[in-house]
């Protein structure tokens, strides 16, 4: 429920942060406030305090809030001068809310209370705090001022809120099911990849495990690419600084990329996009329309900064490989080329078991560069691609990047959060800034089109994605391990063996348990490893020459031959059509 009573779940959320403050100002006197907004799935507030809060903190607040809700107070709005303002806050101890005072342009402000409580707010607000409904904190975290590391460091505390208890309760059942989720802990647990502080954050490893895994999604997204008439590229992983400039990089996103090394008295700098480089490859020669459309794709790992209090596992990382690609065509071409890649985009996700895909369509901002006409076809031939294939499609109107209109393609996963994940970003600055030109059949200069496009988005965060949807239980054609054979006693270990080796030589995923341990213990241990099938082999099966396989969820098959075991293993492999081992 998103409103009730003509009051809207932010609205509700918003009115608790401020509650939330109030207790915490109740029970620690020496606590100075910053902001306390309502975000996507409740709120939060940031707290300057000279103790560190605790779990057992969050406990008490709650207890606070309880008691304000019940005292049903009026949220009360007062409009003030802002130098009023700035003094009234100065007087109170609240520095924070001072520095956003002063910065503001407003001759007039507005504060809310409730109680002798006082917040700097815009609103609006539930009428009372008895409007408030159910609510829970839920965690702690370490947040700059503004988000500027060079600032102090707040405590921040998150919190929901929700109209019924009903919702609530069903929230925190949905976080419980994220945590056992979470990329990080299965990550782990399956021994899929690890980051060393030694070598530094947001840089991943990738075990055994997870590069199996890795290996089959690039080795199918190549074969992929290559069905749809893709050419793969290779670049390098720096550039010289005169590249970078030229492309803008320097100019607009110099932060986010890393100090350059110095070669033969120049500056190279690791490159935080492909971009260049396919341009560098478009104009290694002179291309006529006979050429267009190229689509060139890279799996190009690239490297970025991100400030550490928002590295996340997999899906925050300092250096990915992103899952890019380039499309430059004729302008008699756009139209089709965006269909087929929109077409390609929901192909890929679908194999991935990825089924609800909402698109969100970013149009012209107010400043902007590339010919007017441009834009319009450009916005035109998107909204086709997406009215063709019939998806649901939310408008970002003036929302795109000064360089060209986009799609962003976003997936629900198995419990429902979305993720934002491909990208079909036109660009008409790019083309100018490198002088991209094609000979027409009118023998004269054009610039072609070029859209960017990156469908996984990149791997890493793809494959954090991947796990926590499938709760590390991979589909068969995606699971590193896909068969575990295991023996009773020591007696079976040589047809077991054999066993084995046919299983390898149909390019089954397979290994041994040839172990001196309990059945029962052999084949827990394969249910937590999240392995599809378990093959038994007892005296009967080594009679029989057969195998008794027991599947995930505590699936047993009766038992068969190899070869038959192994039709199935192809059989449940198919994606789209296609064996995938």
């Amino acid at each position: 429920m998103k409103e009730k009573n003509g009051i809207t779940l932010e609205v509700l959320r918003h009115s608790t942060a401020h509650v939330m403050a109030q207790a915490v100002k109740d029970l620690y006197r020496d606590v100075k406030l910053a902001i306390g907004p309502a975000i996507e799935d409740g709120f939060y507030y940031d707290f300057d305090a000279t103790e560190r809060f605790s779990e057992d903190d969050l406990e008490k607040i709650e207890k606070r809030m309880a008691e304000i809700v019940r005292e049903d107070l009026p949220f009360e709005r007062q409009e003030m001068p802002r130098e009023e303002a700035i003094e009234f806050f100065r007087k109170r101890g609240e520095p924070y809310k001072v520095e956003l005072l002063e910065e503001m342009e407003d001759e007039t402000v507005s504060l809310y209370s409730q109680g002798d409580f006082v917040d700097l707010c815009r609103g609006p607000h539930v009428p009372s705090t008895g409007k408030i409904g159910a609510f829970k904190l839920l965690s702690l975290a370490g947040a700059y001022w503004r988000g500027d590391e060079r600032n102090k460091m707040l405590q921040r505390i998150y919190g929901t809120a929700f109209f019924d208890k009903k919702s609530l309760r069903q929230y925190l059942r949905h976080l419980e099911e994220a945590k056992k989720r979470d990329h990080r802990k299965l990550g782990k647990e399956l021994d899929l990849y690890s980051i060393s502080e030694d070598v530094g954050p947001g840089l991943i490893h990738w075990h055994p495990k997870g590069a199996r895994v890795r290996n089959i999604i690039e080795t199918f997204w190549r074969q992929a690419h290559y069905d749809n008439g893709y050419e793969l590229l290779y670049t390098p992983h720096i550039g010289r600084s005169e590249l970078w400039q030229r492309s803008g990089h320097l100019d607009f996103y110099r932060e986010s990329m890393y100090a350059p090394m110095n070669i033969d008295e120049n500056n190279y700098f690791v490159k935080p996009m492909n971009c260049p480089f396919h341009i560098q490859i478009y104009n290694s020669q002179l291309r006529s329309y006979r050429d267009l459309p190229l689509r060139w794709a890279e799996l190009g790992t690239v490297y970025r900064y991100e400030k550490g209090g928002v590295l996340h596992g997999l899906l925050r990382v300092r250096g990915f490989t992103q899952d890019d690609a380039h499309i430059f065509c004729t302008p008699e071409q756009i139209e089709d080329e965006i269909l087929e890649v929109l077409r390609f985009s929901l192909y890929l996700w679908r194999c991935f078991g990825f089924e609800d895909i909402t698109a969100y369509l970013a149009t012209r901002p107010e400043k902007a560069v590339g010919d007017p006409k441009r834009w319009e076809q450009a916005m035109k031939s998107l909204e086709k691609a997406v009215e063709a294939e019939g998806l649901s499609c939310e408008i970002d109107e003036g929302g795109g990047a000064f360089y060209g209109p986009k799609i962003d393609l976003k997936i629900r996963d198995a419990i429902g959060r979305e993720w934002q994940t491909t990208t079909i970003q036109f660009d008409f600055n790019l083309p100018e800034r490198f002088d991209m030109t094609f000979t027409g059949a009118d023998g004269e200069k054009h610039r072609p089109y070029m859209v960017h496009r990156a469908l996984l988005g990149s791997i890493e965060r793809f494959f954090g994605i991947l796990v926590e949807h499938y709760a590390g239980a991979f589909p068969l054609w995606l699971a590193p391990v896909q068969v575990r054979v295991m023996t009773i006693t020591d007696k079976q270990k040589a047809f077991a063996a054999e066993v084995l080796e046919s299983l390898k030589k149909a390019r089954i995923r397979a290994e041994a348990d040839f172990r001196n341990e309990k059945l029962g213990f052999k084949i827990r241990e394969a249910q937590v490893q999240k392995i599809p099938y378990a093959l038994v082999i007892g005296d009967r099966e080594v009679e029989n020459r057969q195998v008794s396989p027991r599947g995930r969820g505590n699936l047993t098959l009766p038992s068969m031959d190899v070869e038959t075991f192994i039709s199935r293993i192809r059989e449940e492999s198919q994606v789209m059509g296609q064996t995938i081992l």
